[in-house]
């Protein structure tokens, strides 16, 4: 199963990054359509498996709880992203899709902080761990938020409100 959610998982990064890059190549119109189906069907590849996984996590019911929350946090964003570009609503489109995407960080920012919390502050590997995932699922979320509101999306800056 972890290996079914890794091949995913990368699949949904490259996607997505992919379909983010194409801003210079708007006539492939077909290609970026394609790549948003196959993002799509890796982000619920994911989160089935995750979801399937997140009983056994290191951390306990904390960690499974967190993860199955993201689970489904991160298919109401795609699912959103979908139906925002079904509806013609294009800087919507965009502004979910950068939601969605940065969960695709999710596992580099967990050993990223796990790194910090443990290496560096010196927390046992569970309790690390356990803030790492929590720590990242927050910090990923504003760090979505802060670059919807922060960079041009759509040629103006959006103001927090």
């Amino acid at each position: 199963m972890l290996n079914v959610h890794v091949v995913f998982a990368c699949l949904a990064f490259v996607a997505g990054a992919i379909n983010f890059a194409s801003a210079k190549f708007r006539k492939y119109r077909k290609l970026h359509r394609i790549l948003g189906y196959v993002y799509i069907v890796a982000v619920l590849v994911v989160c089935l498996t995750s979801g399937y996984m997140a009983p056994f996590a290191t951390g306990g019911k904390v960690v499974s709880i967190a993860f199955n929350l993201l689970n489904i946090f991160w298919i109401f964003i795609t699912v959103s992203a979908y139906f925002q570009i079904r509806q013609g609503r294009i800087e919507n489109h965009r502004r979910w899709m950068i939601r969605s995407y940065a969960f695709c960080f999710t596992n580099q920012m967990i050993h990223t902080l796990m790194l910090l919390f443990i290496g560096v502050l010196g927390m046992s590997y569970e309790v690390g761990y356990t803030t790492s995932v929590v720590g990242s699922i927050v910090f990923l979320f504003l760090a979505a938020e802060w670059i919807i509101r922060r960079l041009q999306v759509g040629g103006e800056p959006v103001p927090f409100q």
